[in-house]
């Protein structure tokens, strides 16, 4: 029988299997960052041990930084003693890292993929659940808790039981506007927030391999979002484009053997997945959440369910439509909005600042609406700034931060007042998320720069072209 593409990652990183269903996983990539590692580095310290290949290692502050005045020492006393542990940290064990400042620094999801640290086939981790990301180019990708970095750090392996597959194929040709962020929201909807609980995910058909690399980042980002342990899209020509010439990829005769490794990276077609769901690209539209976690979402026009979802039961449904100030049955549109964030590691790439751009371009953002645009890299807001991204931002009334998670979590200044609403672009909305007692939409850039704009949730249709 033929192998998935999954089981073909994970079987050549399994080391040896021990207690009958454990393995231990080989991993070729470990991201780290300031909020996850301090126990992990204590730990190793404690124990006497070195990291066992630290050339394997890539740092980056992201959780805590600011997104205004890096060159500045940061505030905040948590988020600046943190980020000063993770320097000191690499500096005493000899640890690349990229420093605020840096030319690379950013978001740990960003960075790896647009300088060419991630690559197919390989295994991928970091203490960060939002790991599944760098799936999108065919690697078994996902987060790991602090125990498990340290580790990492002793033996780059991981005692792991292999989880189930999964498939999720759609097809067809999505309709104008809907976005890489529409799907993956639609089909946490279908599935719920714990619809993939235990399986590793495989994206398939025509919708996901007509996406550019940054849309499937997008996607495999928000695996984790309907329970799954992280999702993943077989490489291809598209894929290999990106990678060719980035800074850390393979070069010469090493691209020409990588490459003939990569393109035997796909699921045979004889291959058994312990679960399959097929989608219709025509039924997808424009998505937002209107409760407290991704899976509770609703197409742009659409109406709240009266009923909760198969993971919820009455009472449940009935907080999180209490905590948004929502009711069943009620319509979004219209709803006036004083928060849009547009950034995160699901969200804040090149592309999707310039499709922010193209929305706002010309126009103005309305008075009542407060507008983070953070940048998920120092080399995507470069880019912008080259495109002339920020000029267009800028005369809009918006402002180009600097890079860092920002709003997605609140975990630094960038907080959204409680009770307010925020259509964001980020992956998760939970209560007190983006700030106590703070009301989170997940929707895409697009419709997010649509609602910066007009100062409520409007239908996008009008300003597509």
């Amino acid at each position: 029988m033929g192998k998935t593409l999954f089981d073909k990652v994970w079987d050549a990183h399994v080391v040896e299997q021990v207690e009958g269903e454990i393995d231990i996983l080989y991993i070729d990539r470990h991201y780290i960052h300031e909020v996850t590692s301090p126990q992990a580095f204590s730990g190793i310290e404690n124990r006497g041990v070195s990291i066992f290949r630290k050339q394997q290692i890539t740092a980056t502050p992201d959780h805590n930084v600011p997104t205004i005045n890096q060159h500045q020492e940061i505030k905040e006393t948590l988020s600046r003693e943190q980020v000063q542990t993770l320097m000191k940290n690499c500096e005493t064990h000899d640890v690349n890292i990229y420093p605020l400042g840096h030319k690379y620094q950013g978001i740990v999801h960003v960075v790896g993929p647009e300088l060419g640290l991630t690559l197919p086939g390989m295994t991928i981790v970091c203490g960060d659940s939002h790991t599944a990301t760098h799936g999108a180019f065919g690697s078994i990708a996902f987060g790991i808790g602090t125990s498990q970095v340290e580790q990492a750090f002793a033996s780059q392996s991981l005692l792991q039981s292999k989880p189930k597959t999964m498939r999720i194929t759609i097809d067809g040709k999505l309709v104008k506007g809907v976005t890489s962020k529409d799907v993956i929201i639609y089909i946490i909807s279908q599935l719920t927030a714990a619809g993939g609980t235990g399986y590793f995910v495989e994206y398939s058909g025509e919708v996901f391999r007509s996406m550019s690399m940054e849309e499937r980042m997008t996607v495999c980002n928000m695996s984790i979002e309907m329970g799954a342990r992280g999702g993943m899209i077989a490489p291809d020509q598209i894929t290999f484009d990106y990678i060719e010439g980035k800074q850390f990829a393979p070069q010469g005769a090493k691209w020409n053997e990588a490459l003939a490794y990569w393109k035997s990276l796909y699921s045979d077609t004889d291959a058994k997945f312990d679960k399959e769901y097929t989608f219709h690209a025509e039924h997808i539209s424009s998505m937002l959440t209107y409760g407290t976690n991704p899976g509770m979402a609703i197409p742009l026009k659409g109406t709240i369910p009266v009923e909760p979802s198969l993971d919820q039961n009455e009472a449940s449904y009935q907080k999180a439509l209490e905590y948004m100030g929502l009711q069943k049955g009620e319509s979004l549109l219209g709803k006036t909005i004083n928060w849009v964030f547009i950034g995160s590691c699901t969200n804040s790439r090149i592309e999707d600042l310039r499709q922010v751009a193209q929305i706002v371009k010309g126009r103005k953002k309305a008075a009542n609406v407060n507008a983070l645009i953070v940048p998920g890299s120092n080399l995507v807001r470069q880019q912008a700034i080259e495109e002339g991204i920020d000029t267009i931002l800028s005369d809009a009334g918006f402002e180009l931060r600097e890079p860092g998670c920002s709003a997605c979590l609140g975990m630094n200044e960038d907080k959204v007042p409680a009770g307010e609403y925020c259509v964001s672009t980020s992956n998760r909305n939970f209560e007190g998320r983006q700030g106590a007692g703070a009301r989170t939409i997940l929707a895409s850039p697009l419709v997010a720069a649509v609602v910066a704009i007009e100062g409520k949730i409007t239908d996008v249709t009008s300003y597509l072209v």
